[in-house]
């Protein structure tokens, strides 16, 4: 049976379309911070020893409406991730042999 690793994958891709990168974020070691306020220009900064994502607001300039609606829209999947944790979490406590299916799954 193997146990989950943590880890962080980063991959880019590049195509007529245009250039897509994607991380993963699959470790307790993720550093999650919110910043830049003072300054007048927000960040949300989530990074690990071997990646790092940068959310701002648009063209690092002032806040506008649309930099809002992120804001809300990153609140909101952030409470529903959270839910979902803590969710899961009680059920493998509960019931340990559902905790080991999903291990060897």
């Amino acid at each position: 049976m193997s146990e989950h690793q943590p880890y962080t994958r980063a991959s880019i891709s590049l195509d007529a379309d245009g250039t897509r990168l994607d991380i993963s974020f699959r470790t307790p070691d993720l550093s999650v911070m919110a910043l830049g306020a003072e300054s007048g220009r927000p960040f949300l900064n989530l990074s690990t020893a071997q990646a790092q994502v940068v959310i701002s607001t648009t063209g690092g300039g002032p806040v506008t409406e649309r930099d809002m609606t992120l804001a809300r829209q990153l609140a909101d999947a952030t409470a529903r991730y959270l839910a979902d944790c803590e969710r899961l979490y009680t059920e493998q406590s509960t019931n340990p042999d559902q905790a080991e299916q999903g291990k060897a799954a």
